[in-house]
């Protein structure tokens, strides 16, 4: 049920890999968090947990290392660098996984459900904002939407504006804000151990300004920032959204 693949990206300077379980249904991009690999969703069992929404035809779950996610908490090399590493990641997502997952789908122009659980649910949010020509919906898991964090210098370089939502969509307008208002992004967030819900709330006000349609979903205290939550959010929300 697995396949998997491996690529050199001339604009990541580096190869990438690339899993994908499922054989028919709809496409959904799950991005690992921060310092995770393309199986790092089977290891934490979010397969098993989507399995029955696999087997059924309605889902085909692809994944990638998260090349951005590392250079961030690794802290490599300059915040310009890192900025540039963030930039080009979403551009190898649009112009390299984006095709391949089409291709694999045997459709063109088939639409793509972002995924993702803490820096991983930024990507989501990310691509989703940035190229709503591709990705349809976006589930946002305990999300991290402000990267400033990592900043050390003070500044912020022009490929972190570009890449954060909530920095470029309070100034976006034209066919890009247009096609984002026919989207829809969905956020959901414990409030348990390790957990801020208010990063769900302000990137939620952030769109909601925008006219972009949005929802929040705040779980209880019992959910911590870890993979039991996202096991139960994922196939709820996906057998939702999809």
């Amino acid at each position: 049920m697995k396949l998997t693949d491996r690529w050199y990206s001339d604009r990541l300077q580096q190869e990438v890999s690339i899993a994908r379980w499922g054989h028919f249904g709809t496409p959904v991009l799950i991005f690992p968090t921060a310092g995770g690999d393309c199986e790092e969703i089977e290891r934490f069992h979010v397969i098993d947990a989507l399995s029955d929404l696999i087997d059924a035809g309605r889902i085909k779950v692809y994944s990638c290392d998260s090349v951005a996610g590392r250079a961030w908490v690794e802290g490599d090399g300059s915040d310009k660098h890192r900025a540039w590493v963030q930039n080009q990641f979403h551009q190898f997502v649009l112009h390299e996984l984006v095709p391949g997952i089409r291709n694999d789908c045997h459709s063109p122009d088939i639409g793509v459900i972002a995924a993702g659980a803490s820096i991983g649910a930024f990507n989501a949010l990310a691509v989703t904002c940035r190229f709503p020509e591709v990705f349809t919906k976006a589930l946002c898991l305990s999300g991290t939407y402000d990267l400033t964090r990592f900043l050390t210098n003070g500044g912020m370089p022009q490929d972190f504006y570009y890449s954060s939502p909530v920095h470029f969509l309070p100034g976006l307008d034209g066919a890009t804000l247009d096609a984002l208002r026919g989207r829809f992004v969905l956020f959901a967030s414990g409030q348990g151990r390790a957990e801020d819900i208010g990063q769900s709330w302000r990137a939620a006000d952030v769109l909601g300004k925008k006219g972009i349609p949005n929802r929040v979903d705040a779980w209880g205290e019992e959910w911590p920032h870890d993979w039991p939550t996202w096991r139960t959010m994922l196939p709820k929300y996906l057998g939702e959204l999809a």
